[in-house]
């Protein structure tokens, strides 16, 4: 967002707030003055306010620390990980239990898992044993991750949802 700074404020008059000064409603030659006499900015913070407010700071500074401020909210914020394991509709044993060591390592490092079942050509006939696969990988991770979405087909893919659980202290 930018801010309006010095003479780029348009409005005859401001309500001017800050450290080192007399916070009250000032004309805006006044308050223009009032910085340069300080050798800082004014910086309108809030324009929809009536009359606008207007803080004597050093702009270079006020865009430094809010940057930096954002830079750290940024850095707090949760990355989601999406895995995906892909299944076709007749996935035998030893490819089940492969993808569901997989599986149960993703949810145990916290990412979320996105299991489907890709059917081909005239493979979606047997929706159902997808359905199931589904459902025993759901049952299988039941101590590792809880379903988010439930087996649905979307397409020619059936999905299932799941994301790991909260480790308990």
């Amino acid at each position: 967002m930018a801010h309006r700074i010095n003479d780029k404020i348009r409005c005859k008059e401001v309500r001017l707030v800050g450290e080192n000064v007399e916070q009250g409603v000032y004309s805006i030659e006044k308050a223009i003055q009032i910085a340069d006499e300080q050798n800082l900015d004014l910086v309108e913070i809030s324009p929809n306010a009536e009359p606008p407010v207007c803080r004597v700071i050093d702009y270079q500074k006020f865009l430094y620390q809010q940057k930096k401020r954002d830079k750290e909210l940024k850095a707090k914020q949760v990355k989601v990980v999406v895995k995906e394991i892909r299944f076709g509709p007749q996935t035998d044993d030893h490819d089940y239990e492969f993808k569901l060591r997989h599986a149960i390592e993703f949810l145990k490092e916290g990412a979320k898992l996105k299991a489907f079942v890709f059917f081909k050509g005239r493979s979606i006939l047997f929706k159902e044993q997808g359905e199931v696969l589904l459902l025993k990988f759901a049952n299988d991770l039941e101590e590792y991750g809880k379903v988010d979405q439930m087996p649905l087909l979307e397409g020619k893919r059936m999905i299932l949802l799941m994301s790991p659980k909260k480790k308990t202290k």
